[in-house]
């Protein structure tokens, strides 16, 4: 019997590989050894019986040794952040220069979007001559200049994880605890990191919908990321809404930019200053969490962090003045439309999820990987929960290419966004810490 069919029939016989076997697993999705077949029936034994919290670990390991694991010598702590996925979530684009304004350095490998959720490297596609697909010496040039680079992920980085994961999508196999957890942090990890926070989401706009799920989940990242050597940390938080008042590609940059310029507060900086303060904390950085948030919170408001956003913009191929001259760089779609309130009333309920998949429709996502995008459309100044809107007053703004769009998008806005009489309690943005 072939190594790999006495591997699968030990998942089948819910019994845990060694860590050898997985070793030898994940080496043979990288070189080809293990046929797609073979990965099939693999995803589909882990997902019906699982690993186990040692099986998780041992797996994650040999994934992210698959490939090539990055190795840093920089006079601060090596640091980074993952986000399960909401929608209006650009907390990345702020995230990563401040804490490099606070003297971490951080490498994001980041993605693009798939279903509902937005990708942070599309939202870059945006800046013009901006590249996120680097070499490793300008991965590490970048890094070294600005403190921070947000790139994709090269060919060298975990390739067990980009041939599994194109095995799960077809087989039904993607909502694996086991396998999300080692997707996830295998491409991490290889990042050499010194530390790492995790964004959990949980609510209508994300793709954890209750809190037993995101609970489960977050357990699972922290644990076995924390057992694969790097220090790390979990929060929960709300996504029973949009994180910024805008979706879609370049209307999320724009809400970045206007934070980074002072322009603009709430959520964003809320939730990067919670998320900052928990890794400069880790780092060494900060004495404590609180202290590290109010670091994270003091770069962006003093313009650091747009500085070093600047910086990396300009390092990455991007214009050298983006920080000063945003506007007119960022694309702009040809129909834009207010959506007015139907009645003076509060809004007490918002799908998030039928607000992405709406900018999706618009062409701002994919319906299926290699789709097109139009980096334009979405939409802007959706309202948030809790507020009292009078009579014609905009719910949201549509952009869209074409006025058809725009009627979709209206009706799906309308059908996603709850009016009541009286006004309902707000989540907290923070729900649960872990780790």
């Amino acid at each position: 019997m072939s190594q790999a069919r006495t591997i699968i029939a030990k998942l089948r016989q819910r019994q845990t590989p060694s860590r050898d076997e997985l070793n030898w697993f994940a080496t043979g999705l990288a070189d080809g050894t293990v046929t797609d077949a073979q990965a099939g029936a693999y995803a589909m034994a882990v997902c019906l019986n699982g690993l186990g919290d040692v099986g998780r670990v041992a797996l994650t390991i040999a994934m992210r040794d698959s490939g090539q694991v990055l190795d840093w010598d920089l006079p601060g702590p090596v640091l980074d952040k993952h986000s399960t996925g909401g929608v209006g979530d650009c907390v990345s684009l702020i995230l990563a220069p401040a804490l490099a304004a606070c003297g971490a350095y951080v490498p994001m490998i980041s993605g693009r979007g798939l279903g509902h959720t937005g990708g942070t490297l599309d939202k870059l596609d945006c800046i013009p001559g901006l590249s996120t697909q680097l070499s490793e010496a300008r991965l590490r040039d970048v890094v070294a200049r600005a403190g921070c680079a947000i790139v994709g992920a090269t060919s060298d980085i975990a390739p067990a994880d980009k041939r599994l994961y194109a095995v799960r999508d077809v087989t039904s196999t993607v909502d694996s605890l086991d396998l999300i957890t080692a997707s996830i942090l295998s491409k991490k990890l290889a990042a050499g990191l010194a530390g790492l926070v995790l964004d959990v989401k949980v609510g209508s706009g994300a793709f954890m919908k209750d809190m037993a799920a995101a609970r489960g989940l977050a357990d699972a990242l922290v644990k076995t990321a924390n057992a694969s050597g790097c220090k790390t940390t979990a929060l929960i938080t709300d996504m029973n809404q949009p994180l910024a008042p805008a979706l879609g590609n370049a209307l999320e940059v724009a809400e970045v930019m206007r934070v980074l310029t002072g322009k603009a507060k709430g959520p964003l900086v809320e939730i990067s200053a919670a998320l900052g303060g928990v890794l400069l904390a880790n780092g060494g950085l900060a004495a404590d969490v609180q202290a590290g948030a109010d670091a994270v919170a003091r770069a962006i408001a003093d313009g650091r962090a747009a500085e070093r956003f600047g910086t990396m913009v300009a390092a990455m191929g991007g214009p050298v003045q983006f920080v000063d001259t945003w506007p007119r760089f960022l694309p702009e779609a040809t129909v834009i439309r207010e959506i007015a309130a139907p009645r003076t009333s509060y809004v007490t309920a918002i799908d998030g999820e039928a607000l992405g998949l709406a900018v999706v429709d618009l062409g701002g996502g994919r319906k299926v990987e290699g789709d097109r995008l139009n980096l334009a459309v979405g939409l802007s100044d959706v309202v948030r929960l809790g507020t009292r809107v009078s009579k014609g007053s905009p719910l949201a703004v549509v952009h869209a290419a074409r006025a058809a769009d725009a009627d979709r998008a209206e009706a799906a806005v309308r059908a996603a966004i709850t009016l009541g009489t009286a006004q309902a309690p707000v989540p907290e943005l923070i729900v649960e810490r872990i780790g």
